[in-house]
Order: structure tokens, then C-alpha cells, then sequence
């Protein structure tokens, strides 16, 4: 039973992840239309281009390997589960502290929450 649930947390936790990050990446035309009309330096403005695309891929990737992991239990420890959880989770605090609670937050610790549920689960299984 550990075993079934602890998989279907990282599969919601891994459409949570794939949603965010394709709404995301279909932001992009917004924030470069922001970017041109901003007086950000040439250097600052492309790295937020870029990082902008970035934050898109890891959560892209994240769900991929989150995916993996949900149909395939036996590639990864609880705890290997558990250290990933961790790029959601340090992401969204860096998002409460500069932007304040928003959605994309929001989102980010609730998928967070249920990937370490779900690598508890596999640990104690």
C-alpha cells in the first residue's frame, strides 16, 4: 500500500510539476515584451531571458524524473527522492522571499510536500 501511494504522489507531483512548467514556458513572450520595455542593462536583460527559459526546463525536467521514478520505484532511494524535493521546495522560498505568497509558490511547495511524502513513504516501505 506504502508503495502504491507513495507512486501516485510523485505522479501528481510530477503533473503539478509539467503544468507549472509549460504555463511557465508560454509566459516567455510576456516577460521578454516586459524586458524590452524595461531599462534592465543588455546583460541583465538577456540572463533574465535565459533564466526565465531555465526555471521552465527544471521543472520540465523534474516532472520527467519524477515521472520515471513514480512508474519505475526500484531507480531511486527514498532518500535520493527526498534530495530532489528539494529544487521545488528551496525554489519556492526564494519565491516567497522576493515576490511574496503567489501561486507559482504555492504550487512549487505543494509539489514539494508531496514528493517528501512520497519519498517517506518509499523510505519506510
Amino acid at each position: 500500500m506504502h508503495s502504491l501511494l507513495s507512486r501516485l504522489l510523485l505522479a501528481a507531483s510530477a503533473a503539478l510539476l509539467l503544468f507549472g512548467g509549460a504555463v511557465h514556458a508560454l509566459a516567455y513572450k510576456k516577460a521578454v515584451a516586459a524586458v524590452a520595455t524595461s531599462n534592465l542593462a543588455a546583460f541583465y536583460a538577456q540572463a533574465l531571458k535565459g533564466l526565465w527559459l531555465i526555471d521552465s526546463a527544471t521543472l520540465v525536467t523534474l516532472a520527467i524524473a519524477f515521472g520515471v521514478l513514480a512508474a519505475r520505484p526500484a531507480l531511486a532511494s527514498g532518500l535520493v527522492i527526498a534530495l530532489l524535493a528539494l529544487i521545488p521546495a528551496a525554489t519556492a522560498v526564494l519565491l516567497y522571499y522576493f515576490i511574496g505568497p503567489s501561486p507559482p509558490a504555492h504550487l512549487l511547495l505543494f509539489a514539494a510536500a508531496l514528493t517528501l511524502s512520497a519519498a517517506v513513504l518509499r523510505a519506510t516501505a
